[in-house]
């Protein structure tokens, strides 16, 4: 049998074929080159759609940080706090801000990193971190005391403001929460981009053109069972959901939520005064019945509305039925204008265990 051999070059090295590093460089550089070109992109991109909508509200600089914030109508306070991927836009897109400033003094954040409000990278932004900074922008607006009105990722901000200043906060509205940590697919997905170093190469190339893409079936999860309604489709200013500097702040909610949920859920025993809960039965982003249901039943004075055929985005699609809903728990809870604020607690606390207005 003959045996073939293979002869080194002198000194031992291989050979590499003629051109292989200048075609690996020529690769590179174009897609470095693609890249930067991405990213300046979407930069003026961002720009301009800041252009197109400018803030609405007005700005309030609390603990060094720029927060920007709508407030209407007159008399007892009502503090609205989003969800994740929106702005206080979100309230007003609804018409519940509105409609709760007939009758309230209303003033609705733009949580850090998202709208036009700020969220330096030089500190942590928890849920008790966002806490303290709502709760220091209240007092700066001469908004001692208020109740809370929270959706989504903002009922742990809310909850945590509760448990900090407990005598400020004269009740809350849940909406849509997730307060027990679960396992879920979306966090590690869609937190990416909070990664320092390879996360800021994603969101400011790749991410806004994958937000696009994904952004219809995302709708369609946040709304189902019900459909997207059409003030919606038109209204929504996903622009701005999908600027950088928001997806940031996007990712990093979404990687934190399960962490948040558990460092609360311990303490929500000691979560005092009336609380409303409210649920959209069809909810699939958070289990109405493993998490709102749930807490209605653990809280002391805590109450449940669930609404037939809503989702998780129940604000838009039954926006009369929750404004009812939280017009009603403000009665029961003497938080009437003209009464001067005044708390007029019933004896017992009392639970609803369903309503369900079409």
């Amino acid at each position: 049998m003959n045996q073939l051999t293979a002869r080194l070059p002198a000194g031992g090295k291989t050979s590499r074929p003629a051109g292989a590093l200048p075609l690996k460089a020529g690769v590179a550089a174009i897609a470095i080159s693609a890249l930067t070109a991405a990213a300046v992109g979407n930069h003026l991109a961002a720009k301009r759609t800041e252009r197109r909508r400018p803030p609405t509200g007005r700005f309030v600089t609390v603990d060094g940080v720029r927060l920007h914030y709508q407030e209407r109508g007159q008399g007892p306070t009502l503090v609205l706090v989003h969800g994740n991927g929106v702005s206080s836009e979100d309230y007003v897109l609804s018409g519940l801000f509105d409609a709760l400033a007939q009758r309230y003094r209303v003033i609705a954040f733009d949580r850090p990193g998202f709208g036009y409000s700020e969220r330096p990278r030089n500190r942590p932004w928890t849920a008790q971190d966002q806490a303290r900074l709502l709760l220091g922008a209240m007092s700066v607006l001469d908004a001692e005391e208020a109740v809370l009105v929270a959706h989504s990722w903002g009922t742990l901000v809310a909850l945590q403001a509760q448990l900090a200043a407990p005598e400020r906060i004269r009740g809350l509205v849940l909406m849509s929460g997730y307060y027990w940590p679960t396992a879920r697919i979306d966090a590690p997905l869609l937190g990416a981009p909070a990664i320092p170093g390879l996360g800021d190469v994603i969101r400011v190339t790749a991410s806004p053109l994958i937000g696009r893409l994904m952004m219809p079936l995302m709708l369609k999860q946040m709304f189902s069972p019900a459909k997207v309604p059409e003030h919606f489709r038109q209204g929504f200013a996903s622009d701005m959901s999908l600027r950088p500097s928001q997806l940031r702040a996007t990712a990093a909610d979404t990687a934190m939520m399960p962490l948040e949920a558990g460092k609360l859920a311990p303490q929500l025993t000691a979560v005092v005064g009336p609380v409303l809960v409210i649920s959209g039965d069809g909810d699939k982003i958070v289990s109405c019945e493993h998490q709102s249901r749930r807490l209605a039943r653990e809280l002391l004075g805590g109450e449940i509305q669930v609404i037939e055929g809503a989702g998780h985005m129940l604000h838009h699609t039954a926006p009369q039925v929750v404004a009812q809903a939280i017009l009603g728990f403000l009665r029961q809870i003497a938080m009437e204008p003209g009464l001067g604020g005044e708390r007029h607690p019933e004896p017992e606390p009392r639970r609803v265990a369903e309503s369900l207005p079409a």
